[in-house]
């Protein structure tokens, strides 16, 4: 370092970080700031080494420092932008971003950029200005046209899928581009071309995580059991996934025979998950395993009723020995599932007699009527909750289905027949009461329920899922959209009818009315994306015919 002056140290410096060495960039770097620490370039260099490295808010420090130097450099602030957006720090990175702007109108990465740190922040319309902007600068610019399309998906399908389109054709090796493709093809029902493009995706980035997870919810969707299972093992590498891989000193569970060795089962995802995919709980006893079994605090108290010697601990208690360890949605790959094998005895789950006696009581003896449990929305921090949760209010046409109707054996009187009497009993339909099942902010709409629709609220009374199974063990139907709701009635073998989106869950699998988890269950789909009209008719129509067979029931005894 002695025998070069500081402008010679800072060109070698450029030469290694352009070559990719940049541990000898970054010494470099740290040697021309002991000598001069206001240089404004190693400053700024050595934040983008920080950047490179993940060190974002060392990166942001020394970037501003560049900049507080009165650098005028237009990457200062667009590299600013980008430390900043990997922070979490959207507003920041806004104010970074269009700094270079003012700086350089005509910095087509810097629009881009821009848009992408305003879709985080919600503002839709100003993201899709920026990209289009950052297009009409540089219409060749693949990123934009897949950013566009990214934005678009969540209003502007056809739209969207044009954008990936259009940026795979300027870029063929874009495997990001070639994974939002796929979950457009796949939201418009067309699973083969979604796969195909899933496929592609993963052909030019063999380590792409998200890829390799939505091919695998696409082969689920359609059946494909035995290549959508391992690739399914993918989804705890995808970022941001919702439950990380918990790290364990004791190995994975691959599938041989335990041999009494203690083995504990732990929850991952959402509630559903957990009712789902404790069905295989007697097969890892077959292979010879004593089960621990980590769950959701509000699952352990009715998971205490299941049959067999199961020890049961809710997440943040302390974990008794165990020797392996197998995550539960991992249990049909590891047992080797296919769409045939499903596990299917019902009900795997009870309810507390006692807790079923005491609801009976808060119930009351129901005079004659249908009891319909009813829910609606889900978690809605769930990444597809949008396309699968209600409003309550767009339930109102069920209140129809308590209106009296004739059943078919019940015509009106001709001319020539004789009318009844007001002493005599007319056939009566069985009116249905609604009972509200619905938790979380979405429950608070039971207060207001639509006009006519005789609605009990449950929802505050209902303290965690024992108190639930309770409920619906004295319920007729339960009537839900894609929540934990539906696989707490189907472990229970309760009848239960789930409204589905058009591309549901892939656990609900496409174009059939019943499900393979859930016998005692019915689907009904949406027609088009966004028709909950047609489906709600549906379930109307459905309800009025049950209360029909009901009455006659009744009128027969």
């Amino acid at each position: 370092m002695a025998q070069l002056t500081i402008k010679q140290a800072f060109d070698l410096a450029l030469r290694h970080h352009q070559a990719g060495r940049l541990p000898e960039a970054e010494q470099l770097y740290r040697q021309i700031l002991a000598r001069q620490p206001a240089h404004a370039g190693a400053l700024h260099n050595l934040g983008m080494i920080a950047h490179r490295m993940g060190r974002n808010d060392i990166a942001v420090d020394l970037i501003r420092r560049s900049i507080a130097l009165g650098s005028k450099h237009v990457e200062a602030h667009f590299n600013l932008g980008n430390a900043l957006s990997d922070m979490g720090q959207h507003d920041e990175a806004i104010a970074a971003y269009r700094q270079a702007i003012a700086v350089k109108p005509n910095y087509p990465e810097a629009h881009n950029n821009l848009g992408s740190a305003l879709n985080k922040k919600g503002q839709l319309d100003e993201a899709i200005a920026a990209y289009r902007q950052a297009i009409a600068l540089n219409p060749k610019l693949a990123e934009a046209h897949n950013n566009l399309g990214v934005v678009r998906y969540k209003g502007q399908l056809d739209e969207a899928i044009a954008s990936y389109r259009r940026a795979i054709a300027l870029s063929p090796n874009f495997a990001e581009a070639h994974n939002n493709l796929g979950t457009g093809l796949q939201e418009k029902g067309q699973l083969d071309e979604a796969v195909a493009a899933y496929r592609q995706a993963i052909a030019h980035k063999p380590n792409y995580a998200e890829g390799h997870s939505n091919l695998a919810k696409a082969l689920l969707l359609r059946g494909d059991f035995e290549e959508g299972w391992p690739e399914y093992e993918w989804r705890w590498k995808v970022q941001d996934f919702p439950s990380p891989r918990r790290g364990f000193s004791q190995p994975l569970w691959d599938g041989g025979e335990l041999t009494g060795r203690a083995i504990l089962l732990h929850a991952e995802q959402g509630l559903g998950d957990t009712i789902q995919f404790i069905r295989y709980l007697p097969r890892v006893v077959q292979r010879g395993g004593k089960i621990i079994l980590a769950c959701q605090a509000e699952l352990q108290r009715l998971f205490h009723a299941m049959a067999g010697e199961y020890q049961i601990v809710a997440f943040g208690q302390p974990l008794p020995a165990f020797d392996l360890h197998c995550p539960l949605p991992s249990l049909p790959h590891v047992l080797g599932t296919t769409l045939g094998d499903i596990p299917q005895t019902v009900p795997y789950l009870s309810p507390e007699p006692a807790l079923v006696e005491a609801w009976s009581r808060t119930l009351g003896a129901g005079d004659g009527q249908l009891r319909v449990g009813l829910a609606w929305a889900g978690n809605p921090q769930f990444e597809s909750d949008r396309t699968r949760s209600l409003n309550l209010q767009q339930l109102a046409p069920l209140a129809a289905a308590a209106e009296a109707k004739p059943t078919a054996t019940e015509a009106k009187p001709t001319a020539t027949e004789a009318k009844p009497t007001a002493t005599e009993e007319k056939p009566t339909v069985r009116g249905v009461r609604f009972y509200s099942l619905q938790k979380g902010a979405a429950g608070a709409q039971a207060k207001n329920p639509p006009a006519g629709l005789d609605l009990v609220d449950l929802g505050p009374k209902l303290n965690d899922f024992a108190d639930t199974a309770a409920v619906m063990s004295l319920m007729d139907l339960i009537i839900t959209t894609d929540t934990s709701v539906p696989h707490l009635a189907g472990a229970l073998a309760r009848p239960v009818w789930v409204m589905l989106q058009f591309v549901p869950d892939f656990r609900w699998l496409m174009d059939r009315e019943d499900s393979p988890w859930y016998p005692s269950m019915r689907l009904f789909r949406q027609r088009s994306p966004g028709d909950w009209d047609s489906v709600i008719a549906r379930v109307v129509n459905s309800l009025r015919s049950l209360a029909n067979e009901q009455s006659a029931l009744d009128s027969g005894r």
